[in-house]
Protein backbone atom coordinates (compact mmCIF):
# COMPACT_ATOMS: atom_id res chain seq x y z
CA UNK A 1 0.00 0.00 0.00
CA UNK A 2 0.98 3.77 -0.87
CA UNK A 3 1.74 5.50 2.09
CA UNK A 4 0.28 9.24 2.11
CA UNK A 5 2.07 11.61 2.16
CA UNK A 6 0.39 14.71 4.11
CA UNK A 7 -1.92 16.82 1.55
CA UNK A 8 -1.46 20.35 1.59
CA UNK A 9 -4.92 21.90 1.56
CA UNK A 10 -6.01 24.16 -1.55
CA UNK A 11 -5.70 27.51 -1.63
CA UNK A 12 -9.28 28.30 -3.03
CA UNK A 13 -9.38 31.18 -6.36
CA UNK A 14 -11.71 33.67 -3.97
CA UNK A 15 -7.50 34.73 -3.64
CA UNK A 16 -5.18 36.15 -5.81
CA UNK A 17 -3.32 33.51 -8.33
CA UNK A 18 -0.72 32.15 -6.26
CA UNK A 19 2.93 33.46 -6.59
CA UNK A 20 4.26 30.23 -7.79
CA UNK A 21 2.24 30.58 -10.91
CA UNK A 22 3.83 33.79 -12.14
CA UNK A 23 5.50 33.34 -15.35
CA UNK A 24 8.09 36.00 -17.23
CA UNK A 25 6.58 37.84 -20.29
CA UNK A 26 7.99 36.34 -23.86
CA UNK A 27 11.43 38.10 -24.82
CA UNK A 28 14.76 37.76 -26.25
CA UNK A 29 16.02 37.20 -29.58
CA UNK A 30 15.49 33.31 -29.28
CA UNK A 31 12.00 33.78 -28.77
CA UNK A 32 11.90 36.42 -31.98
CA UNK A 33 13.78 34.08 -34.02
CA UNK A 34 10.79 31.07 -33.43
CA UNK A 35 8.16 33.82 -33.91
CA UNK A 36 9.16 34.78 -37.20
CA UNK A 37 9.87 30.75 -38.18
CA UNK A 38 6.17 30.34 -37.63
CA UNK A 39 4.74 32.95 -39.13
CA UNK A 40 6.77 32.98 -42.09
CA UNK A 41 5.66 28.86 -42.65
CA UNK A 42 2.05 29.69 -42.19
CA UNK A 43 1.70 27.53 -39.12
CA UNK A 44 0.01 27.44 -35.54
CA UNK A 45 1.28 26.73 -32.52
CA UNK A 46 -0.71 25.43 -29.63
CA UNK A 47 1.49 27.80 -27.52
CA UNK A 48 0.27 30.56 -28.58
CA UNK A 49 -3.61 29.08 -29.75
CA UNK A 50 -3.77 27.59 -26.13
CA UNK A 51 -2.07 30.65 -24.08
CA UNK A 52 0.35 28.42 -22.51
CA UNK A 53 2.36 29.91 -19.68
CA UNK A 54 5.55 28.50 -20.73
CA UNK A 55 5.55 29.58 -24.38
CA UNK A 56 8.50 32.07 -23.27
CA UNK A 57 10.33 29.23 -21.80
CA UNK A 58 10.28 26.99 -24.46
CA UNK A 59 10.45 29.29 -27.51
CA UNK A 60 13.43 31.20 -25.99
CA UNK A 61 15.23 27.55 -25.91
CA UNK A 62 14.51 27.30 -29.85
CA UNK A 63 11.59 24.46 -29.19
CA UNK A 64 7.75 24.80 -29.64
CA UNK A 65 4.48 22.33 -30.41
CA UNK A 66 3.35 22.72 -33.89
CA UNK A 67 -0.18 22.22 -34.11
CA UNK A 68 -1.68 21.27 -37.58
CA UNK A 69 -4.71 20.91 -39.04
CA UNK A 70 -6.10 24.47 -38.93
CA UNK A 71 -6.79 26.01 -35.98
CA UNK A 72 -10.48 25.73 -36.16
CA UNK A 73 -11.65 22.99 -33.72
CA UNK A 74 -14.93 21.08 -34.00
CA UNK A 75 -15.69 20.50 -30.72
CA UNK A 76 -16.30 22.76 -27.91
CA UNK A 77 -14.02 21.84 -24.78
CA UNK A 78 -14.96 24.35 -21.48
CA UNK A 79 -10.96 24.17 -20.84
CA UNK A 80 -9.71 25.19 -24.13
CA UNK A 81 -9.09 28.41 -26.00
CA UNK A 82 -8.56 27.08 -29.35
CA UNK A 83 -11.33 28.47 -31.53
CA UNK A 84 -14.77 26.26 -32.21
CA UNK A 85 -16.52 25.96 -34.98
CA UNK A 86 -16.68 24.20 -38.27
CA UNK A 87 -13.48 24.26 -40.00
CA UNK A 88 -13.28 26.21 -43.20
CA UNK A 89 -11.16 24.48 -46.12
CA UNK A 90 -10.23 20.39 -46.39
CA UNK A 91 -6.65 19.31 -45.54
CA UNK A 92 -3.69 21.62 -46.43
CA UNK A 93 -1.66 19.13 -48.20
CA UNK A 94 1.36 21.83 -48.00
CA UNK A 95 1.39 21.58 -44.41
CA UNK A 96 3.78 18.79 -43.69
CA UNK A 97 6.92 20.06 -45.82
CA UNK A 98 6.34 23.70 -43.78
CA UNK A 99 6.30 21.89 -40.75
CA UNK A 100 9.42 20.27 -41.28
CA UNK A 101 10.96 23.19 -43.31
CA UNK A 102 10.57 25.76 -39.79
CA UNK A 103 11.89 22.12 -37.62
CA UNK A 104 15.23 22.06 -39.92
CA UNK A 105 15.54 26.19 -39.96
CA UNK A 106 15.07 25.78 -35.76
CA UNK A 107 17.62 22.90 -35.37
CA UNK A 108 15.43 20.53 -33.66
CA UNK A 109 16.19 17.43 -32.52
CA UNK A 110 12.58 16.74 -30.80
CA UNK A 111 10.11 17.82 -32.39
CA UNK A 112 6.30 17.72 -31.03
CA UNK A 113 2.99 17.82 -33.24
CA UNK A 114 -0.60 18.45 -31.78
CA UNK A 115 -3.89 19.36 -33.68
CA UNK A 116 -7.28 20.68 -33.47
CA UNK A 117 -10.23 17.98 -34.21
CA UNK A 118 -11.66 17.57 -37.25
CA UNK A 119 -14.93 15.18 -36.23
CA UNK A 120 -16.06 16.10 -40.01
CA UNK A 121 -13.85 14.19 -41.46
CA UNK A 122 -13.92 10.18 -40.88
CA UNK A 123 -10.11 9.99 -40.83
CA UNK A 124 -10.09 12.81 -38.89
CA UNK A 125 -7.16 14.49 -40.61
CA UNK A 126 -4.57 11.40 -39.23
CA UNK A 127 -3.54 11.74 -42.71
CA UNK A 128 -1.59 15.31 -41.89
CA UNK A 129 -0.64 13.65 -39.05
CA UNK A 130 1.57 10.41 -41.17
CA UNK A 131 2.63 13.03 -43.41
CA UNK A 132 4.65 15.37 -41.54
CA UNK A 133 6.55 12.04 -39.34
CA UNK A 134 7.37 11.70 -43.26
CA UNK A 135 8.35 15.17 -43.82
CA UNK A 136 10.16 15.62 -40.79
CA UNK A 137 12.08 12.40 -40.77
CA UNK A 138 13.21 13.44 -44.42
CA UNK A 139 14.05 17.19 -43.39
CA UNK A 140 16.21 16.19 -40.16
CA UNK A 141 17.90 12.71 -39.95
CA UNK A 142 17.89 11.41 -36.65
CA UNK A 143 14.55 13.71 -35.47
CA UNK A 144 12.52 12.19 -32.55
CA UNK A 145 8.75 13.17 -32.81
CA UNK A 146 6.04 13.08 -30.40
CA UNK A 147 2.24 13.78 -31.80
CA UNK A 148 -0.65 13.99 -29.14
CA UNK A 149 -3.54 12.90 -31.34
CA UNK A 150 -7.91 13.33 -31.33
CA UNK A 151 -9.24 10.64 -30.23
CA UNK A 152 -10.96 10.22 -33.61
CA UNK A 153 -14.17 9.56 -32.48
CA UNK A 154 -13.19 6.04 -31.85
CA UNK A 155 -12.90 5.46 -35.76
CA UNK A 156 -9.58 3.05 -34.96
CA UNK A 157 -9.50 1.73 -38.39
CA UNK A 158 -9.99 4.65 -40.64
CA UNK A 159 -7.81 6.84 -38.75
CA UNK A 160 -6.16 5.59 -35.69
CA UNK A 161 -4.22 3.38 -38.13
CA UNK A 162 -2.98 5.32 -40.63
CA UNK A 163 -0.99 7.37 -37.47
CA UNK A 164 0.37 3.63 -36.27
CA UNK A 165 1.10 2.74 -40.07
CA UNK A 166 3.94 5.68 -40.10
CA UNK A 167 4.19 6.37 -36.10
CA UNK A 168 6.16 8.68 -34.12
CA UNK A 169 8.63 8.06 -31.18
CA UNK A 170 5.80 8.91 -28.95
CA UNK A 171 2.37 8.64 -29.57
CA UNK A 172 0.29 10.99 -27.11
CA UNK A 173 -3.34 11.52 -26.01
CA UNK A 174 -4.95 13.72 -23.14
CA UNK A 175 -7.47 12.36 -20.68
CA UNK A 176 -7.57 16.45 -19.61
CA UNK A 177 -9.79 15.29 -16.22
CA UNK A 178 -11.30 12.96 -14.24
CA UNK A 179 -14.49 10.97 -15.48
CA UNK A 180 -16.53 12.81 -13.60
CA UNK A 181 -15.90 16.08 -15.38
CA UNK A 182 -16.08 14.93 -18.54
CA UNK A 183 -19.52 15.97 -18.94
CA UNK A 184 -19.03 19.45 -18.36
CA UNK A 185 -15.60 19.86 -19.62
CA UNK A 186 -14.78 17.58 -22.36
CA UNK A 187 -18.84 16.65 -23.42
CA UNK A 188 -17.79 15.44 -27.15
CA UNK A 189 -15.42 12.91 -25.35
CA UNK A 190 -15.78 9.48 -23.54
CA UNK A 191 -13.24 8.42 -21.05
CA UNK A 192 -13.28 4.93 -21.71
CA UNK A 193 -12.52 5.70 -25.38
CA UNK A 194 -9.43 7.28 -24.60
CA UNK A 195 -8.65 5.06 -22.83
CA UNK A 196 -9.10 2.62 -25.01
CA UNK A 197 -6.89 4.50 -27.71
CA UNK A 198 -4.13 4.52 -25.50
CA UNK A 199 -4.20 0.95 -24.37
CA UNK A 200 -4.10 0.13 -28.51
CA UNK A 201 -1.73 2.67 -28.99
CA UNK A 202 0.68 0.42 -26.17
CA UNK A 203 -0.73 -2.58 -28.11
CA UNK A 204 1.01 -1.47 -31.54
CA UNK A 205 4.37 -1.49 -29.59
CA UNK A 206 4.79 2.45 -29.38
CA UNK A 207 5.49 4.66 -26.40
CA UNK A 208 1.99 6.10 -24.37
CA UNK A 209 1.55 9.18 -22.84
CA UNK A 210 -1.27 11.05 -21.57
CA UNK A 211 -1.75 14.45 -19.58
CA UNK A 212 -4.82 15.91 -17.38
CA UNK A 213 -5.20 19.21 -15.86
CA UNK A 214 -5.88 19.91 -11.64
CA UNK A 215 -7.78 22.89 -10.50
CA UNK A 216 -11.11 21.77 -12.33
CA UNK A 217 -12.85 20.43 -8.79
CA UNK A 218 -11.29 16.63 -8.82
CA UNK A 219 -10.68 15.34 -5.78
CA UNK A 220 -7.14 13.60 -4.42
CA UNK A 221 -8.85 10.24 -4.67
CA UNK A 222 -10.42 10.74 -8.27
CA UNK A 223 -6.68 11.53 -9.46
CA UNK A 224 -5.16 8.83 -8.26
CA UNK A 225 -8.31 6.29 -9.93
CA UNK A 226 -7.18 8.09 -13.09
CA UNK A 227 -3.55 7.42 -12.37
CA UNK A 228 -4.66 3.43 -11.37
CA UNK A 229 -6.31 3.36 -15.35
CA UNK A 230 -3.06 4.55 -16.98
CA UNK A 231 -1.45 1.92 -15.28
CA UNK A 232 -3.82 -0.85 -16.20
CA UNK A 233 -4.23 0.69 -19.87
CA UNK A 234 -0.73 1.16 -20.66
CA UNK A 235 0.65 4.77 -20.07
CA UNK A 236 4.55 5.11 -19.79
CA UNK A 237 4.13 9.04 -19.43
CA UNK A 238 1.71 11.15 -17.42
CA UNK A 239 2.21 14.29 -16.87
CA UNK A 240 -0.34 17.01 -14.01
CA UNK A 241 -0.70 20.89 -14.94
CA UNK A 242 -2.57 23.73 -12.80
CA UNK A 243 -5.67 24.48 -14.93
CA UNK A 244 -5.78 28.37 -16.01
CA UNK A 245 -9.00 29.92 -17.17
CA UNK A 246 -8.03 31.29 -20.62
CA UNK A 247 -10.79 33.51 -20.44
CA UNK A 248 -14.49 34.17 -18.74
CA UNK A 249 -16.55 32.44 -20.45
CA UNK A 250 -14.42 28.82 -19.96
CA UNK A 251 -14.69 26.51 -17.14
CA UNK A 252 -13.58 28.50 -13.98
CA UNK A 253 -10.46 27.38 -11.89
CA UNK A 254 -11.95 25.74 -8.30
CA UNK A 255 -8.52 25.06 -6.77
CA UNK A 256 -5.32 26.30 -6.71
CA UNK A 257 -3.58 23.21 -5.97
CA UNK A 258 -0.17 23.69 -4.15
CA UNK A 259 2.96 22.60 -5.27
CA UNK A 260 3.30 20.03 -2.83
CA UNK A 261 0.10 18.06 -4.15
CA UNK A 262 1.57 18.05 -7.48
CA UNK A 263 4.64 16.30 -6.01
CA UNK A 264 2.63 13.95 -3.90
CA UNK A 265 0.85 13.02 -7.62
CA UNK A 266 4.18 12.34 -9.21
CA UNK A 267 5.49 9.97 -6.28
CA UNK A 268 2.08 7.61 -6.56
CA UNK A 269 2.32 7.33 -10.20
CA UNK A 270 5.71 6.45 -10.72
CA UNK A 271 4.79 4.16 -7.35
CA UNK A 272 1.57 2.63 -9.30
CA UNK A 273 3.88 1.65 -11.85
CA UNK A 274 3.85 4.81 -14.55
CA UNK A 275 7.09 5.00 -15.42
CA UNK A 276 7.21 8.77 -15.90
CA UNK A 277 5.35 11.43 -14.30
CA UNK A 278 5.79 15.22 -14.94
CA UNK A 279 3.45 16.90 -12.41
CA UNK A 280 3.96 20.78 -11.66
CA UNK A 281 1.36 23.83 -11.42
CA UNK A 282 2.90 25.02 -14.64
CA UNK A 283 3.21 21.46 -16.63
CA UNK A 284 1.58 20.95 -20.13
CA UNK A 285 1.20 17.96 -21.87
CA UNK A 286 4.39 18.88 -24.08
CA UNK A 287 6.44 20.53 -20.95
CA UNK A 288 10.11 19.03 -21.66
CA UNK A 289 8.97 16.15 -24.15
CA UNK A 290 12.66 15.51 -25.18
CA UNK A 291 12.96 13.83 -21.55
CA UNK A 292 9.90 11.40 -22.83
CA UNK A 293 10.99 9.63 -25.17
Amino acid sequence: MIKELQVVENTKTKNRRPDWLRVKLPSGEKFKEVSETIRENNLNTVCSEARCPNMGECWGAGTATFMILGDVCTRSCAFCAVKTGRPPQDLDWDEPQRVADAAAKMKLKHVVLTSVNRDERKDGGAPIFAECHKALREAIPGVTIESLIPDFRGEWDAALQIVFDTPPDVLSHNLETVPSKYRRVRPQARYERSLELLQRTKNAGIRTKTGIMVGLGETREEVIELMQDCVEHGVEVLTIGQYMQPTKMHHPVLDWVHPDQFAEYKEIGEKLGIEHVESGPLVRSSYHAERHV
